[in-house]
């Protein structure tokens, strides 16, 4: 069973990253990536005895069938609605072996070294602070023979995710100074320069692109709504285009992405979107 450890981190209440993640409710939209996340925990051989990290967990979308799989897991995220919310899943699933606690991805000191087989992170720790902090926190936890696996989404990408973050950021005020784009996770290049200061052999890590899939009952003008209602990014796109009166163009150019992205007819909704899988072994 995973040793009982304890994340005392100190986030604090106007930490921007925080109040972005809680500004929403990101289960609304997690619940369309069930199949997805399922399918790719399969894909990582997860199974009994493991201790397994899942960083920017939201409410276990793959923390989840980690844990159905024998796994010990536990989830970290920063908002705090979304660890209540996952505590609450394990509990109706009767997962004894998972749980769920609060937590930056870029400063893990409550953790201690080399504690899991696997961390793995789906477009959570991408969104962390510091990323060079967030590639040598994730590379002290993990295990000697053990690995690292993100999925973080490309810059540039014609699909659904990327062009959403894209778009919103077209019709957001400009980062603070200093601020670095998550998306840069996305890029082969940056990624490998993280994990070799963090002390990892370059042929160590290796990238490749692969297909996450949102699937939900409805039109896909249904997601849509749920992304401007319940995603941080897209609420704080919206909020500003509403000052500038542009609201209805930014729903109208996100309208036509998501119906152009539907593979599932005009009843239900499965919109592929790509993604960068980047696996890091710790020798």
């Amino acid at each position: 069973m995973l040793k009982e450890q304890s994340m005392s981190i100190g986030i604090t209440p106007s930490n921007p990253n925080k109040m972005l993640w809680e500004k929403g409710d990101f289960t609304r939209i997690a619940q369309s990536m069930r199949e997805s996340g399922a399918a790719l925990v399969d894909s990582l051989g997860v199974g009994p005895a493991m201790d397994v990290l899942d960083l920017g967990c939201g409410d276990g979308t793959t923390a989840l069938p980690a844990a159905q799989r024998g796994a010990n897991v536990l989830g970290v995220d920063i908002a705090e609605n979304l660890v209540a919310a996952g505590n609450a899943r394990a509990t109706a699933a009767g997962l004894t072996n998972l749980r769920f606690q609060q937590g930056d991805a870029s400063d893990l000191r409550g953790l201690a070294d080399e504690s899991f087989d696997l961390v793995v992170s789906i477009f959570g720790a991408m969104f962390a602070p510091r990323p060079m902090d967030v590639a040598k926190e994730m590379t002290r936890v993990t295990r000697n023979g053990g690995r690292i696996v993100m999925g973080n989404w490309i810059p540039g990408d014609p699909t659904l995710v990327a062009q959403i973050l894209k778009t919103s950021a077209a019709y957001t005020p400009p980062p603070p100074e200093g601020f670095v784009s998550p998306m840069t996770w996305g890029s082969e290049e940056i990624v490998r320069e993280r994990f070799v200061a963090a002390g990892v052999p370059v042929e160590n890590i290796t990238c490749e692109r692969a297909t996450y899939v949102f699937r939900r009952k409805g039109p896909p003008l249904e997601l849509l709504h749920t992304f401007k209602d319940y995603y941080g990014p897209t609420m704080n796109a919206f909020e500003a285009a509403e000052k500038d009166d542009r609201a209805d163009a930014l729903e109208a150019e996100l309208a036509r992405l998501f119906i152009a992205s539907n593979r599932g007819g005009e009843t239900d909704t499965e919109i592929p979107a790509t993604f960068l899988k980047v696996i890091v072994l710790k020798a």
